[in-house]
C-alpha cells in the first residue's frame, strides 16, 4: 500500500502505536510463525523479549535467513517451545539444525518473497528494525531489505524496533508507519560484521579472478576472505559497477579510489544495487542517505532476468567442494547443512545470460588444514548439488582458473585437476582414468606444481594484440588446432617431414611440461571472447651440456609480423634466467624466414649445413 505524502494523521498514528518490546511480543500466540529481520538488521530488543516470553508461546515457529545477533530460540532449553526454520544456516543456528532441533528449508532467495506473498509460507508476526520516520511517515529498513520488506508486507502483524542507529537507505526500502502495527523505540548500535584479513591463498584466488574481470563490468560479490581479496585486486580496473545480493566494507575503498563508478552499468546506471549488507559502522555511515546506493527486495536483486540485463555481469560465489565433472556443493558438508542456497544459482544463471557475463565459483584448493582436497573425485556422501555442472563456467583456486563451460567431461577433468592442489593431482587423475573420464595414456598433470604466471607478457603486432604465456595442460585442444590450421609447408619446416596428424598422445607432450627444466610458450589472441593459439615456441634442455634445443611454429596468417622473433627473445630471456647456456636448432635449408629470426637474436651464431639442414647453435654469453 502506498500512502499519500500529505497524510496529516501519521504523527498521531505513530504515537498511538508505540509499545515496549515486551508488550509487542505478547501478540505472539502459540502456533504462530514469527519472522525475524536479517543479518545486522536483527531487531535485538524484540528478539530478547521473544525469548523472555517463551513460557507463554509454546509451539512457535521462528523463520529467517542469516542472523548475526542473539538466537535464543535455537538454545536447547527452548527446544519444546520454539522450532526454528532457517532459509540459510548461519553459525549461530548450525548446531541446532545439525542436532535436529531446527529445520532448514533450501530455497533460492529470489523465490522466497513470493512464498510469503502467496501464503505458501504464511507469516503471523514479523519482527523488523527500521529508522525513525521521515517527515512523510516513511521508515527505511536500513541495512536489510532483502526478504524483510516482503515479509513485512505479507505478515498479519508487524512489530518494528525504531532505532536511530539504523542508516537511512534509499531505493525500494521504505515502509510507512501505517503499515506497522507496533512501534518499539529502542536505540542500540547495530550488529557489526568484522571480516578477517584475506590470507595469502585468498589473495592468489582474488588475483586470478581479477584477471577475468574486464573494465566496465558489473560485479556481484559477497563477504569473506575471497570476496575481500577480489576487491583488493581490482584497483587497476576502470568503470566497474555493483549489482549484488549483499556487500560489506570491502567496496568502500575501491569506490573511493574511483574504481567503482557504476557509469557503464546497463541497468541502474550510476547506482550500487543490493538487498542487504553486513559490515561495520564505517559501512553504515557510507550507505546512510547515500543516493549512490539503492536497496531492493531479493526477488528483484536476485531475479536472474534482472541480473542478465547487466552487460559484462560477473558473479563470484563460493563453494565447499567441486567434483571432477563440475558439480558444486555450497550448502553442506556431507550430511551437515552448513549454509544455504542463497543467491548463488540466481547470480550464476543471470550472469551466464548476460552479454559478456562470467559466472565464477571460487574456493581454496584444500581444507584449512591442507589435509583434504576441495576439488574432489566425487562429492561427499550426503552432499547436495547447489550449482549443476551445466551452470558452471569458471572454477578458480589459488592455482588458477579452470574454464568449464562448453567443455567435455575429459576437458573438465584436466582443467580441474590442473587447479587442484599438486599433492592431490595424481590421485584425482587416477580416479578419472578409472572411470574413463580421460585418456588412459594421459600423463601426470603434476609435472609443475606452480604455473609461472610472472612469465606472461603482451605485445601488439601490426594492430594485433598478442598475449605470450607458458602453455597449460588445458591448451591441448588449441595446440592441436594450431597444427591443423598451419599449411603443409609450415608443418614440413617445423617437423622436417610431412606430419598428417596431431593426436592426443603427441599434443599432450607440448602441454604437460616441467616449467623449471623445459618451456613451451604459446602466443594467444582473443576472438569473440575466446582464446586461440597462433604460435608455439619451445625449448628442451640437455642436462649433460646445459644447452637446449628450441623450435617454433607460427600459423601462416601471422607469419612475417615479428611474432617468431619476439617469441625467440622471450625464450632466451627465460632460459638464461634458469642457467641454460644457449640454444641449439635445426632449420631446413628452404626455411629462410626462420634463419633470419635466429640471426637477429643478438648472439653469435654458429652454423653448419649437412644434408640440407642448418645446425645452429649460440650461447647466451656471446653477444653480437
Amino acid at each position: 500500500m502506498v500512502y499519500s505524502m500529505s497524510d496529516p494523521d501519521w504523527q498521531e498514528k505513530y504515537r498511538s502505536k508505540i509499545r515496549t518490546a515486551r508488550d509487542s511480543v505478547r501478540n505472539v500466540r502459540p502456533g504462530h510463525r514469527v519472522f525475524i529481520g536479517t543479518g545486522c538488521g536483527e531487531p535485538q530488543s524484540l528478539v530478547r523479549a521473544l525469548a523472555e516470553a517463551a513460557g507463554h508461546i509454546p509451539d512457535t515457529e521462528i523463520i529467517h535467513t542469516l542472523t548475526l545477533g542473539v538466537a535464543p530460540h535455537t538454545d536447547v532449553e527452548f527446544s519444546d517451545i520454539f522450532r526454528h526454520n532457517a532459509f540459510f544456516v548461519g553459525p549461530n543456528t548450525r548446531r541446532a539444525v545439525s542436532e535436529g532441533r531446527a529445520d532448514y528449508t533450501p530455497i533460492f532467495l529470489s523465490e522466497l518473497p513470493d512464498l510469503f506473498r502467496t501464503g505458501t509460507i504464511p507469516i503471523d508476526v514479523a519482527l523488523i528494525q527500521v529508522t525513525p520516520p521521515d517527515e512523510h511517515g516513511f521508515c527505511s529498513l536500513g541495512v536489510s531489505v532483502d526478504i524483510v520488506k516482503p515479509a513485512a508486507e505479507s505478515a498479519r502483524l508487524v512489530a518494528a524496533e525504531v532505532n536511530s542507529y539504523v542508516p537511512r537507505t534509499l531505493g525500494d526500502s521504505f515502509v510507512h508507519i501505517n503499515d506497522i502495527d507496533f512501534l518499539v523505540p529502542h536505540d542500540e548500535p547495530l550488529l557489526e560484521y568484522l571480516g578477517s584479513e584475506p590470507d595469502e591463498t585468498a589473495m592468489k584466488i582474488g588475483a586470478h579472478i581479477a584477471e577475468l574481470i574486464e573494465d566496465g563490468s558489473t560485479i556481484q560479490v559477497g563477504i569473506g576472505g575471497i570476496p575481500d581479496a577480489v576487491l583488493r585486486c581490482l584497483t587497476d580496473k576502470k568503470e566497474l559497477g555493483i549489482h549484488t545480493e549483499m556487500f560489506s566494507d570491502g567496496i568502500i575503498e575501491i569506490f573511493e579510489k574511483g574504481v567503482i563508478t557504476n557509469r557503464r552499468k546497463t541497468l541502474h546506471k550510476g547506482k550500487i544495487v543490493a538487498s542487504f549488507c553486513l559490515g561495520t559502522r564505517r559501512l553504515y555511515e557510507f550507505i546512510d542517505n547515500n543516493p549512490v546506493v539503492e536497496f531492493h527486495p531479493s526477488d528483484y536483486t536476485n531475479d536472474p532476468f534482472i541480473i542478465s540485463r547487466h552487460e559484462k555481469m560477473v558473479a563470484i560465489n563460493g563453494a565447499l567442494e567441486v567434483d571432477l565433472t563440475g558439480q558444486v556443493c555450497a550448502d553442506s558438508l556431507g550430511y551437515l547443512f552448513y549454509s544455504g542456497l542463497g543467491g548463488q544459482v540466481d547470480f550464476m544463471r543471470g550472469s551466464a545470460r548476460s552479454k559478456g557475463g562470467k559466472p565464477i565459483i571460487a574456493l581454496s584448493s584444500t581444507t584449512e588444514d591442507g589435509e583434504q582436497s576441495r576439488i574432489v573425485a566425487h562429492l561427499s556422501e550426503g552432499a547436495g548439488v547447489v550449482t549443476t555442472r551445466g551452470d558452471v563456467h569458471y572454477v578458480v583456486t589459488e592455482y588458477g582458473a579452470a574454464r568449464l563451460h562448453g567443455k567435455s567431461i575429459r576437458e573438465r577433468c584436466v582443467a580441474l585437476i590442473s587447479v587442484a592442489h599438486p599433492k592431490f593431482r595424481d590421485e584425482l587423475l587416477e580416479h578419472a582414468k578409472k572411470h574413463h573420464y580421460v585418456y588412459q595414456d594421459q600423463v601426470s598433470l603434476n609435472l609443475a606444481a606452480r604455473y609461472p604466471k610472472e612469465l606472461e607478457t603482451g605485445e601488439v603486432f601490426n594492430g594485433i594484440s598478442v598475449r605470450f604465456r607458458p602453455v597449460r595442460a588445458t591448451d591441448e585442444g588449441m595446440v592441436r588446432e594450431l597444427f591443423y590450421r598451419a599449411s603443409k609447408k609450415t608443418t614440413y619446416y617445423r617437423f622436417h617431414g610431412q606430419i598428417q596428424t596431431m593426436r592426443h598422445r603427441d599434443a599432450q607432450r607440448y602441454c604437460n611440461i616441467d616449467y623449471d627444466r623445459d618451456m613451451v610458450i604459446v602466443a594467444v589472441i582473443r576472438e569473440e571472447g575466446n582464446e586461440r593459439v597462433i604460435a608455439l615456441g619451445q625449448y628442451n634442455v640437455y642436462p649433460a651440456t646445459g644447452m637446449a634445443e628450441c623450435a617454433f611454429l607460427v600459423v601462416d596468417q601471422y607469419q612475417n609480423k615479428g611474432i617468431g622473433t619476439h617469441m625467440l627473445h622471450r625464450l632466451i630471456k627465460i632460459a638464461h634466467g634458469k642457467s641454460v647456456k644457449g640454444f641449439l636448432a635445426e632449420v631446413l635449408f628452404g626455411n629462410q624466414a626462420m634463419l633470419r629470426v635466429f640471426h637477429k637474436c643478438g648472439h653469435v651464431i654458429k652454423s653448419a649445413i649437412e644434408d640440407g639442414v642448418y645446425h645452429i647453435s649460440f650461447e647466451f654469453d656471446e653477444e653480437q
